[in-house]
């Protein structure tokens, strides 16, 4: 029997369905780009899992890597949030965990 994640050998791979998305939606070459790179990262980061399989335990832990071994700025942070929020609204509805997710501040150093 198939796992129901598992998508069959005729349907469209992950990163495929993200620039057919992208492009119907008349976004940025650039833009594109980017938000593939942030879902391969996402990805990686987690063993090559599926995002379908993972939730919001996930996606904090990958956006605590980035803050902290990664050492990048909130507004880094701020937008694979985005990213993050746009594949799973796109893909599977909206989640409420990813809106419920506070925005990134910078840090005022004095």
């Amino acid at each position: 029997m198939k796992n129901s994640i598992t998508p069959n050998a005729s349907s469209p791979k992950l990163l495929d369905q993200v620039r057919d998305r992208i492009r119907v939606k008349h976004y940025s070459i650039r833009t594109e780009t980017q938000y593939v790179q942030w879902i391969k990262r996402f990805i990686l980061f987690h063993g090559k899992r599926h995002p379908r399989e993972m939730g919001a335990a996930e996606v904090e832990a990958f956006l605590t890597h980035l803050a902290v071994a990664g050492k990048m700025a909130a507004s880094t942070q701020n937008h694979a949030k985005r990213v993050e929020r746009w594949l799973n609204v796109s893909r599977w509805g909206s989640f409420g965990w990813i809106r419920r997710a506070g925005v990134f501040k910078r840090r005022v150093f004095i």
